[in-house]
């Protein structure tokens, strides 16, 4: 039987948790439900067209419509390429700017701190509009330096928008995610690293044995943030389309989504495509954590 003491302490909990309670159900469950249930139903019009549009219950019609739906099937490609690229280039960058921060050898430390974050900084949007103007041949003074040399490369076109993609949210994130790494490299034990100095380790072979193996929680937890941020791909992407169409208005799962809302009036399958991603993310961030959990117990 709980004694009138750990009642209060768990009326004051309860007390502490309401707020972020109040916001949660809010801001998420409310528009999850919302979003579950219009994906069970479409629009539809009379034979002749007079009876005007009609909302009917449509069932999981609009989850089939949209897995059937190549448009939507081949975003997904995309973005497991997008991620090829970015992943290993942004976390790999940030990783060797980290270490290279936290050698020795390293001077003005907040100086490079600060200009790296900097691109964070900046709106996705705006640095996305920075890098299309960049990539805009007649603009550019990039892309004209690049053909002065006899170099022609066209980044807004198909055949490139995944590394030019790619190259945006590296430009954005390596910065931020170089200060994580940063501040867990700052929690190594120094001992630790004495000992490695004392044993032998030169600063190669300490970072590489020593450093990358006690932070690893922050690489894996960054690398499934990164993971969930790609499979919502959108802003960077929507930017380039605007420049170019080479890559289509359905390029990636969410500007499906977008597509089908906005372009098209068709909420259900925008509804259904959007849980399905949610629930593609989820399954994809499960097995991330999954496999860092591996590696850290190896």
């Amino acid at each position: 039987m709980a004694t009138p003491s750990t009642r209060g302490q768990r009326g004051a909990a309860a007390l502490l948790l309401s707020p972020f309670l109040v916001l949660f159900a809010a801001v998420t469950l409310a528009p999850l439900l919302h979003t579950a249930w219009l994906s069970l139903f479409t629009t539809r019009t009379s034979g002749l067209g007079f009876a005007g549009a009609r909302s009917v219950f449509a069932g999981l019609d609009n989850y089939a419509r949209a897995l059937s739906d190549p448009g939507f099937r081949d975003g997904f490609l995309v973005v497991a390429a997008y991620c090829a690229v970015y992943i290993p280039v942004m976390i790999g960058g940030a990783l060797v700017l980290a270490l290279l921060l936290d050698s020795g050898l390293a001077r003005a430390r907040s100086f490079f701190q600060l200009a790296l974050f900097l691109p964070h900084a900046v709106p996705g949007l705006i640095a996305a509009l920075i890098w299309v103007y960049l990539y805009t041949p007649g603009l550019s003074p990039i892309v004209d330096l690049l053909r002065s040399g006899g170099i022609d490369i066209g980044f807004l076109s198909a055949d490139t928008a995944v590394l030019s993609t790619a190259n945006i949210a590296v430009w954005e994130w390596t910065g931020y995610n170089m200060v994580i790494f940063y501040a867990a490299l700052q929690a190594v034990p120094r001992e630790t690293l004495d000992a490695a100095k004392v044993d032998g380790a030169g600063a190669l072979r300490t970072a590489l044995s020593v450093k990358v193996p006690m932070i690893r929680p922050a690489v894996a937890l960054a690398v499934l943030f990164t993971v969930i941020g790609s499979v919502q791909l959108f802003t960077e992407p929507k930017v380039i389309y605007s420049a170019s169409t080479a890559i289509g208005s359905s390029w990636t799962p969410n500007m499906y989504v977008q597509t089908a809302a906005f372009q098209n009036n068709d909420f259900g399958l925008a509804a259904a495509a959007s849980l399905l991603i949610a629930l593609f993310a989820a399954a994809l961030s499960f097995a991330v954590t999954r496999i860092s959990r591996r590696g850290s117990q190896s």
